[in-house]
């Protein structure tokens, strides 16, 4: 039994899995998984298509740089697109192949589909988990939300972030072995509310027996289609890195079990964002120097607040001649919630990233208490994600440098300012900075 298996009873929970993603424990990194792309007969995207997810999810020359920043620069996300009647592509479920920039069929629509496109997104856990360990599940978590903010301020209209595992996975006819459904967003304007409900029906026009398979997701980069496919997450019992993997997925699956079919549409805020800065944002290199201004800070707290409205707390650490913590008071202004430098202290939250203690400011997501539900844990941690994912974008609209932060240990915000233990833990960072730096060619990493 390995070191790594010894650990299942104690992230048998959500809330022991939570307790340990947040300690000073260290992963033991693993062996990186290949990477899993879809195979099969392809074709490209029509107009309304290519401009979104070329905007979000697509990467570019090389396959490094891409819209969407991700825990590591791995890019664990998929999407599923549903392709309803009417489209200019055919009814039925479609996977997304971000390097080649085109979809592969992997089988028919339902009688009952409605007309629109929607994508359920998924995370991938064996990438990040060999990376990241037992804290590789918060990071997923981020990296959906990331990856749905991403498809918004593309042009989407609405985002799902609360669905039930259940009713993604038969929406997007996936199965246990399948890397964890964990959100939805509506892709055309046309794709109505009740669209998951209506794909996520059985007929006879979309059969389940073997003789009518759904096309799988391959597990290697070789293009030859897989018809029989193991399990992503069942590695052999001799393998040093089987216990992670394996965890991370039943965390996230478990996230996800609800018996009802209850989920929320939240509209995307109306942006508009011009095309070079969609295509053009990235992490940027640190130091991240030189402080935004109040007007600024002011922007970027109420675009990440006003992103979602079932989100975390928000707040940013500065510095200068009067540093503090601060956050928007009931009239919109900036007010103290703590006084001197926080910097230095989320540098050694931040796994010790020293750079974090001279960075111009750093825009914080806090909350999900100890004892959180498990919908709670994830739909915090997801907007955290997809909020985060606005305030960057804002953050280069106003010519601000800035890097998402994912990895946090120990970073009880509340209790260092005085208030309950366990209740305001950092989920999330950004860190900006005024000095213009070159992008890091190689790493869209926000950890």
């Amino acid at each position: 039994m390995t070191a790594a298996v010894t650990h299942a009873d104690a992230t048998h929970s959500i809330t022991a899995a939570l307790t340990r993603a947040r300690s000073v424990e260290q992963p033991t990194e693993g062996t990186p998984a290949p990477r899993h792309r879809p195979t099969g007969p392809s074709t490209t995207l029509p107009p309304e298509l290519d401009r979104v997810l070329r905007h979000s999810l697509a990467a570019g020359p090389g396959g490094r740089l891409r819209p969407v920043p991700s825990a590591g620069a791995l890019h664990p996300v998929d999407a599923h697109l549903l392709v309803g009647p009417g489209s200019a592509l055919p009814a039925g479920r479609y996977a997304y192949h971000p390097l080649t920039h085109r979809l592969h069929r992997r089988g028919p629509a339902p009688s009952t589909a409605p007309p629109g496109t929607l994508a359920v997104l998924t995370a991938t856990v064996e990438p990040t988990a060999a990376h990241y360990g037992h804290r590789a599940w918060p990071l997923l978590l981020l990296d959906i939300g990331h990856a749905a903010a991403a498809l918004a301020l593309g042009g989407c209209p609405a985002v799902c972030l609360d669905a039930p595992g259940p009713l993604l996975a038969a929406a997007a006819r996936l199965d246990a072995t399948d890397a964890p459904p964990l959100a939805a967003v509506r892709i055309t304007a046309d794709c109505p509310t009740d669209a998951l409900l209506r794909w996520a029906v059985r007929d006879a026009n979309d059969p389940t027996d073997p003789t009518h398979p759904i096309d799988p997701i391959d597990r290697t980069d070789q293009p030859p289609p897989a018809r029989i496919r193991p399990a992503r997450h069942d590695r052999g019992a001799d393998d040093p890195n089987a216990g992670e993997p394996a965890d991370t997925h039943r965390i996230l699956s478990a996230l996800g079990q609800r018996a009802d079919t209850r989920h929320h549409w939240q509209p995307t805020p109306s942006v508009e964002v011009p095309e070079s800065v969609l295509l053009t944002r990235r992490s940027a290199t640190p130091p991240l120097l030189g402080a935004p201004d109040d007007r600024q800070l002011v922007t970027l707290l109420r675009v990440a607040a006003a992103a979602h409205p079932d989100g975390p707390s928000w707040c940013a650490a500065t510095g200068g001649p009067r540093p503090a913590l601060v956050h928007l008071g009931d009239h919109g202004r900036l007010e103290a919630l703590a006084t001197g430098d926080a910097r230095p202290t989320l540098a050694v939250w931040a796994a010790r990233q020293r750079w974090i203690a001279t960075t111009g400011a750093v825009l914080l997501a806090h909350g999900c208490p100890d004892d959180a539900p498990p919908a709670q844990v994830r739909a915090l941690h997801q907007i955290a994600g997809y909020a985060m994912g606005h305030a960057q974008l804002a953050a280069v609209s106003m010519g601000l440098r800035s890097r998402p932060i994912g990895s946090w240990q120990r970073a009880d915000l509340g209790a260092a300012i005085g208030r309950a233990p366990g209740r305001h833990w950092v989920l999330h960072g950004l860190a900006i900075g005024r000095q213009p730096d070159e992008c890091h060619e190689g790493d869209d990493d926000p950890s």
